[in-house]
């Protein structure tokens, strides 16, 4: 996806107020049972330039227009009733829709513990923010999930993209078990 023509920061670095980007054509999807959260998601969007092309209140309402539909950006709400954001998301990255199957998503929560973000990590979203959530954050994540070029891995029942942020060689103690047996020469 690529949706800006300036540079743009990276995770923990703030927006320039002279960064200038472009978000024209860009394909949107938002999908949250909430009304309220759906309408301020796409006012945020529309300030951006970013119009929402589908507008989802549900998971399964949102399947059918990915099967006939390429998106190019996902946002979806965590917390829904019968098919969860965590459930949509593993089942869009399983898909094999292409591209949808790789396209960015940022997963939304009202309320966020441990366990949510690390769920939401293992489901396949490339991100999460809690509710309620300002425009420039918005704003970071969708400019960071459009320049990240983390490849996508299959690893067990793991299809997303790679969990790993960190860039450069680990420092700290080997605790990996074959690397241990190799470096011990066994």
């Amino acid at each position: 996806m690529t949706l800006m023509t300036a540079r743009s920061p990276g995770i923990g670095e703030t927006l320039r107020e002279s960064a200038v980007f472009n978000f024209e054509g860009a394909v949107t999807m938002v999908i949250d049972d909430s009304s309220f959260a759906q309408e301020l998601t796409i006012r945020a969007l529309k300030g951006f330039g970013l119009s929402t092309r589908h507008a989802c209140s549900s998971a399964a309402e949102a399947i059918p227009i990915l099967k006939e539909n390429a998106v190019d950006l996902i946002l979806v709400d965590s917390d829904m009733p019968g098919m969860s954001g965590f459930e949509f998301v593993r089942w869009l990255r399983r898909s094999k829709l292409e591209p949808n199957a790789f396209a960015p998503v940022i997963m939304t929560a009202a309320h966020v513990r441990q366990s949510k973000v690390q769920e939401a990590r293992d489901c396949g979203a490339n991100f999460l923010i809690t509710k309620p959530f300002s425009s420039l954050t918005l704003l970071e994540r969708i400019v960071w999930v459009s320049r990240d070029n983390r490849p996508f891995l299959e690893v067990g029942d793991y299809l997303g993209p790679d969990r790993r942020f960190r860039v450069g060689d680990y420092d700290g103690p080997e605790r990996r078990a074959d690397e241990l047996r190799r470096k011990a020469g066994l």
